[in-house]
């Protein structure tokens, strides 16, 4: 993918034009600016001098990197950049009423009207045509049990409604900030430039991490200063996002993992099986990827995210992985909805149900569809019968480095499995294509075609290898190499660059692949 880094940047030097230096600032909808663009790469470098040359002086700096914040997001999403404006706004002016005032019923209100407009919008753009979908379904469905079959079933024909990019990371981060002044944990900002650009700050507009506000705010007015130390791990979770998005994600997608799920029937019940790891380790080197690129240009700005990514896979429990993948947004989920839902505090049938509801709105929030509802069925089931078995069985609270090595080896391997069968409606176009590769791994299995397989996919077999064994790999090595980075010089640093880009452009496959989590 960053091979694009190479080609965009010589065409666009090789017959520059007005023409073409403009084409390059126009939103164009099936070119979205990405982190490993070539063009994203070169206004970065321009961006950065500028940046530092702002460094003493706050207002200016905040206002800079807010219009170079609505610019990139205008890249992805057109126009939609006001409706970012406009939610932030709101939001804004809502936080400073809620300080103003002591009526607990106007302060409800308050947050009532926050909930409403940024919720309001989500479930527009993103489950629109879902929600009348299944009321037409649901209508169909009352007048078949009360007798009247011999009305005609409404078809509904959905709209064509854009999906801005990241609505669901900046709705959730900017609900953060107002429920956090609600329950008197955050003072509001008084310069709407200042939340704007909390909630623009580009590295993490489009696909998150969901940054809080009062882990953020905080950093906004700090002297910015990036030691030696955060721009070598900035320059090394740059160099880990790359070679996990372009080098593995990309790779074992467009060669493998897109064929097994476009048409399992075609394939044995080992390959499938193959696949549903491929996918497995696909979207995690594709989500991380995006987190660890994120991080890393914030840390080259002077700002820290929290991790967003821990090795999920090598969780022992389910319970485990939660605390593992997408931190950001099982964190969020539990402090603002689980423990508004009444958490664990109102007995365990309430505790249960909390988890249900707050996974299956987790899944929804994925995207609008019985798949993901059912993805976050399977999750919140799993959730609560780890706690129910924690609650019957003292060994069940035990996690990590306190069980016995064979015991988390085999909890690991349960979990993982687990997780992978979830991953399989995740993936899936439809509960048909699910259905079929279920089938095809229970019925059609074949051990046998393994090393036609590994024949055939040699390059695919050895990404999935490397993938999974450095995913594994104890997290000393990885801060070992950090290390590394660090304290390499920077022609070293340079060269490591050039390195990576030449073992992308080796595998590269045609065309640019946005990030899963654009549609999210």
């Amino acid at each position: 993918m960053f091979d694009s880094l190479l080609t965009d940047t010589a065409g666009f030097f090789s017959g520059l034009s007005w023409e073409k230096l403009a084409e390059q600032f126009v939103y164009r909808p099936n070119v979205p600016m990405l982190f490993s663009s070539g063009m994203f790469f070169f206004l970065f470098i321009g961006f950065l001098i500028v940046y530092k040359s702002l460094k003493k002086h706050l207002v200016v700096r905040i206002i800079y990197v807010t219009i170079f914040s609505f610019y990139f997001y205008y890249k992805s999403s057109g126009l939609w950049f006001l409706l970012l404006i406009t939610t932030a706004t709101s939001d804004f002016f809502i936080g400073q009423k809620l300080v103003l005032t002591t009526s607990s019923a106007v302060r409800k209100l308050l947050v009532m009207i926050s909930l409403c407009i940024n919720l309001g919008v989500l479930a527009y753009f993103k489950y629109f045509n879902f929600l009348m979908d299944m009321g037409c379904q649901l209508i169909h469905e009352a007048n078949v049990l009360l007798g009247n079959e011999t009305l005609q079933q409404v078809l509904y024909e959905p709209k064509d409604i854009f999906l801005p990019v990241g609505i669901s990371f900046f709705t959730f981060q900017s609900l953060s900030y107002i429920i956090d002044i609600y329950r008197r944990q955050l003072e509001p900002l008084y310069r709407w430039i200042d939340y704007v650009f909390y909630v623009s700050f580009f590295p993490q507009l489009v696909a998150g991490p969901i940054v809080r506000a009062r882990d953020f705010i905080p950093q906004i007015y700090k002297e910015i200063v990036v030691t030696r130390e955060q721009f070598g791990e900035g320059l090394f979770l740059l160099f880990c996002g790359l070679f996990k998005k372009a080098v593995i994600s990309d790779y074992i997608s467009l060669n493998f993992v897109d064929r097994i799920f476009d048409a399992p029937l075609l394939y044995t019940g080992v390959e499938n099986l193959l696949g549903v790891y491929g996918y497995a380790l696909q979207i995690y080197c594709d989500f991380s990827g995006y987190s660890d690129m994120a991080i890393g240009i914030a840390l080259l700005l002077g700002y820290r995210f929290n991790i967003n990514f821990d090795s999920p896979y090598q969780s022992a429990t389910i319970t485990e992985f939660w605390r593992r993948w997408h931190i950001s947004l099982s964190s969020w989920l539990k402090d603002y909805l689980y423990i508004s839902l009444g958490g664990n505090r109102k007995g365990k049938t309430r505790t249960y149900l909390n988890l249900m509801i707050t996974m299956l709105l987790g899944g929804l929030w994925h995207g609008a569809s019985l798949r993901f509802i059912l993805w976050g069925a399977i999750h919140g089931v799993s959730l609560a019968i780890h706690k129910f078995m924690m609650g019957r069985f003292s060994s069940f609270k035990r996690l990590g480095s306190q069980t016995s090595p064979f015991r988390r080896i085999a909890g690991i391997a349960f979990t993982f499995h687990l997780v992978c069968f979830g991953w399989i409606f995740f993936r899936a176009d439809s509960m048909q294509i699910a259905g079929e590769v279920l089938y095809q791994i229970f019925a059609n299995f074949h051990p046998e075609v393994f090393i036609q397989f590994v024949a055939g996919y040699k390059g695919v077999t050895y990404l999935m290898a490397a993938g999974y064994i450095l995913h594994f790999l104890p997290r000393r090595a990885g801060l070992a190499v950090q290390n590394i980075v660090t304290r390499s010089p920077l022609l070293i640093q340079a060269l490591m660059l050039a390195v990576l880009i030449f073992i992308v452009i080796q595998i590269k496959s045609a065309g640019v692949q946005p990030f899963i989590y654009f549609q999210f």
